[in-house]
């Protein structure tokens, strides 16, 4: 049986979600982004305990089957940006249809209309907060990090880095070495 949660988009969630599944008596298959998968079939008295043990912990049981939808686009997203090693090369509209089974069309007119937001907004967000998270690991360059996340060149990531926060890159990096300064200083 496939269960469907919500706001689960981290490791540390994962780990959460197998824990109220033990404490419930339920084996997993798989505990993943937004998915579940138990050996059981659950009654309804089971799901809502379930449903309130995850509530307690800001994770939502999801039954309607819109929200499903959603909630699995924005995992594939939130994966493909922040967990896996490098963006797929296929264009992403191609990537998320294969991945889901639906028409690309359809995903991006239920997103919008229910997110506020279209699919390709929410993937630049996403790939500026990782940007945010490279620069501040200060592992790799501009120029890495352009190629890493599929940006065309290291002015097209500038560019769309100030447009959402703001900042330049360098100067969002300055900011962090300056908090990193006055640290030393105390």
């Amino acid at each position: 049986m496939t269960l469907y949660i919500k706001y689960m988009v981290s490791n540390r969630c994962k780990m959460l979600v197998r824990e109220e599944l033990k404490k419930l008596g339920l084996h997993f298959v798989n505990v993943d982004l937004g998915t579940v998968e138990i050996m059981e079939t659950i009654n309804q008295e089971v799901r809502d305990q379930l449903k309130m043990a995850l509530h307690r912990s800001g994770l939502e049981l999801m039954e309607d089957k819109k929200a499903i939808l959603i909630e699995k686009i924005q995992n594939v997203i939130i994966e493909m940006v922040h967990y896996m090693d490098e963006v797929p090369k296929t264009n992403f509209s191609d990537y998320l249809s294969e991945k889901l089974d639906y028409d690309y069309t359809y995903l991006a007119n239920i997103f919008s209309e229910t997110k506020g937001i279209t699919i390709e907004h929410f993937i630049i967000l996403h790939k500026i907060e990782r940007v945010k998270e490279l620069i501040i690991y200060d592992e790799l360059n501009l120029s890495e990090i352009a190629w890493k996340l599929h940006y065309s060149s290291v002015a097209h990531l500038s560019h769309q880095f100030k447009k959402v926060t703001g900042l330049t890159p360098s100067f969002f990096k300055s900011l962090k070495s300056k908090k990193r300064s006055t640290l030393e200083n105390v």
